[in-house]
């Protein structure tokens, strides 16, 4: 069983309600014995007003020592962040990670240019249009900043596409997608296996498991498995069937990190 939750969000993100504390009771109830939590920091995001999606750093640190200190004998509590990549933002990006302890660093891409994917405009110029100017900005992104940990959910433009990931395949986005896979195998950065994408109907994670399989044929080894549990019904959300898909991509371990530093854990 996969039991470290690499991706968490509580109410220190502005897409959250739920408190720090509760969301560690369901991550015992659920057998966790690892949970990182990654509060969002999307500098500069538009249409919500200043510090809108920027975590408030400081307090979230004081937080989460306070909750780390209390729940000591009973779950192994860890300091991430997620952040927005945007090229502009690289050097931004670079001094804020060297500013923190942070034990774990996940780079995701919730913007194009500005533009979110989550909003029906987006693919004005059609659905595969828009997939691949994603899939094109993450290249982008691992381009201008490598300093993360792990990539989150690189295919998540699927999870709002007009149709979802009825028409995605991977062969139809071959070249793009392992541009950004050899990026990240050159560059040492792992892929994150996100179970979100079975929250949102896809009946997948995000990537799909013909991405992690490439990923693996490629020469990719570090894999993170998070939940991007916004809610405490989500975590470790059908990690059981994640494992599944890991080991029929050839992966019998997955990646833990702590002061950022990879260990490789069996299942």
């Amino acid at each position: 069983m996969i039991t470290a939750d690499y991706h968490i969000h509580t109410s220190l993100s502005e897409d959250s309600t739920a408190p720090m504390e509760e969301m560690i009771e369901q991550g015992i109830r659920a057998g966790l014995t690892v949970m990182c939590f990654t509060e969002h920091m999307d500098k500069d995001y538009p249409g919500g007003g200043a510090g809108y999606f920027e975590v408030d750093t400081k307090a979230y640190r004081e937080r989460f020592l306070e909750c780390r200190a209390k729940y000591a004998d009973r779950i192994e509590l860890l300091f991430g962040i997620e952040l927005g990549l945007s090229p502009d933002l690289a050097q931004w990006q670079r001094e804020y990670t060297e500013s923190w302890p942070f034990d774990f660093v996940i780079g995701s891409s919730h913007l194009v240019h500005g533009e979110d994917p989550y909003y029906p405009e987006f693919y004005k110029d059609g659905e595969d249009e828009g997939y691949r100017r994603y899939f094109e900005s993450v290249r982008e992104n691992l381009e201008a900043f490598s300093g993360i940990d792990t990539y989150g959910h690189i295919d998540y433009v699927v999870r709002y596409g007009p149709e979802k990931n009825k028409n995605y395949t991977y062969e139809k986005y071959r070249s793009e997608i392992d541009s950004i896979l050899t990026a990240l195998i050159d560059k040492k950065i792992a892929l994150e296996v996100n179970t979100g994408g079975y929250k949102y109907g896809l009946g997948e994670p995000n990537p799909a498991a013909e991405v992690i399989k490439r990923y693996r044929e490629l020469g990719g080894s570090l894999i993170t498995v998070g939940s991007d549990a916004h809610e405490p019904q989500y975590l470790a959300y059908e990690f059981e069937r994640a494992g599944e898909v890991l080991r029929a991509c050839g992966f019998g371990y997955y990646t833990q990190f702590r002061g950022r530093v990879p260990v490789q854990v069996r299942f």
